[in-house]
């Protein structure tokens, strides 16, 4: 078999991407390869800029222009009262994308447990000091049903019991074990409108 070490490190990365293999990541690159003015010069530009201009904010977790500064911290304009925690950026986008919440989004960067992934290495100080300063009401839990999500959404609930805001989780619709992501809108609507308070105090 032909080996060529740039093709050969180009099928290694792309088949570290999510629901690829190396049988995936070599079709792929054939397409880049066959299509070099149509994707591959392109790509390579876009891929730069996204690695030059945009970074996680260290403030909320969601993407941040590193040239017009993060959209999700900017939202404070509109004066929301609460914030919506998800696991990753990809839960925020499908929650966006159904239009079913209204409010500020925090992203934690993944789970406690999960894949090695400890509470320091969250942004869950940072989320305690939005409600801080924010005069946020309610802390909505949207992690995963899954045992990751919800030992993390415990550790936030205790995080946050000192506090006088609201701490509801998300409840009908979200299946034992359910990504947030993987979630259609019905579903999504139905955990958000049914959603539990956690603790006794009053928003």
């Amino acid at each position: 078999m032909q080996s060529i070490n740039e093709i050969d490190e180009l099928i290694k990365i792309i088949s570290k991407l999510p629901g690829l293999g190396p049988k995936s990541a070599k079709r792929i690159v054939l397409k880049l390869i066959n299509n070099r003015d149509e994707l591959v010069k392109p790509m390579a530009n876009i891929l730069a800029q996204v690695y030059k201009n945009v970074s996680r904010c260290n403030s909320c977790g969601s993407l941040r222009s590193n040239l017009n500064g993060c959209n999700n911290c900017e939202e404070s304009k509109n004066k929301f009262n609460k914030i919506c925690v998800v696991e990753d950026i990809a839960d925020q986008w499908s929650i966006e994308n159904s239009n079913i919440f209204k409010g500020y989004f925090h992203i934690l960067g993944g789970t406690i447990s999960s894949a090695g992934q400890r509470k320091e290495d969250l942004l869950i100080n940072a989320l305690i000091n939005r409600v801080k300063s924010e005069n946020i009401e309610e802390v909505i839990l949207a992690t995963s049903a899954t045992v990751e999500g919800q030992t993390t959404a415990y550790y936030i609930q205790d995080s946050l019991k000192n506090s006088k805001v609201k701490i509801t989780k998300l409840a009908q619709g979200l299946p034992v074990g359910g990504e947030i992501e993987s979630l259609d809108d019905g579903t999504l609507y139905s955990a958000f409108k049914n959603r539990s308070k956690l603790n006794s105090s009053s928003s």
